[in-house]
């Protein structure tokens, strides 16, 4: 096995011969790298404006669920003060 940093981020051990839980560890780790995506998208031609519209509908995900989860955090801090004292 290679000690290259490509194969060493995708690279995963089989224990005690259970190949479907390794491959399912796989599978997720090429999901979180996005490998699957692109190699689905690079099976057929895309177009240039619809790549410009998906690679901008992706910007504007990537902004939204940032500020999610931003807000969601800053909700669900531990110390924070009672919004409505008294109520």
């Amino acid at each position: 096995m290679a000690n290259h940093l490509r194969f060493v981020g995708r690279t995963v051990m089989v224990q005690n011969g259970n190949v479907e839980a390794a491959y399912g560890v796989l599978n997720r780790i090429l999901a979180q790298d996005g490998v699957a995506d692109a190699v689905r998208r690079s099976r057929y031609y895309e177009k240039p404006s619809r790549a410009r519209r998906r690679r901008a509908f992706e910007a504007c995900r990537r902004v939204y669920c940032a500020e999610m989860a931003r807000r969601i955090a800053f909700l669900a801090r531990s110390a924070r003060q009672d919004p409505w004292p008294g109520c």
